[in-house]
C-alpha cells in the first residue's frame, strides 16, 4: 500500500522558517513534488525533485523555499524560509513513478500519488 506522510506544518511569523517532510512507503518514486493550495484558490505547484536529483521550483517560493530528497529515507523535504502571509496554505506532497516531462511537472493532474496535506499559516 503506498503511502505519502507529511509532516512540519504550522503556525509562523513572517520571516521564519519551517520545514516540512513527506515520508513515503509503498514505493518507489521517480518524481516527488509540493503543491498548495489556500483557501478559495487552485492548487498550485511549488516545488519538486525529478529525474533522479534535479529540482525545479516555481517564481513565487523562488530563493526562499528548497526542495530536498532523501532517497534512502524515501522522503522529500521542503525548507521554508523568509516566509510571507501569501504562503499560508495547505501544503500538499505528491508523488510518482514515472518520469514526467519537464513542462508537465508543474501539473497536479500529472501526479499518481497524494498525501493528506499539512497546513501551513503564516501570521504577521
Amino acid at each position: 500500500q503506498v503511502q505519502l506522510v507529511e509532516s512540519g506544518g504550522g503556525l509562523v511569523q513572517t520571516g521564519g522558517s519551517l520545514r516540512l517532510s513527506c515520508a513515503t512507503s509503498g514505493r518507489t518514486f521517480n518524481t516527488m513534488g509540493w503543491f498548495r493550495q489556500a483557501p478559495g484558490k487552485e492548487r498550485e505547484f511549488v516545488a519538486v525533485t525529478y529525474w533522479s536529483d534535479s529540482t525545479r521550483v516555481a517564481e513565487s517560493v523562488q530563493g526562499r523555499f528548497t526542495i530536498s530528497r532523501d532517497s534512502a529515507k524515501n522522503t522529500v523535504y521542503l525548507q521554508m524560509n523568509s516566509l510571507k502571509l501569501e504562503d499560508t496554505a495547505v501544503y500538499y506532497c505528491a508523488a510518482d513513478s514515472r518520469r514526467i516531462n519537464y513542462w508537465r511537472l508543474v501539473y497536479s493532474t500529472n501526479y499518481e500519488y497524494w498525501g493528506q496535506g499539512t497546513q501551513v499559516t503564516v501570521s504577521s
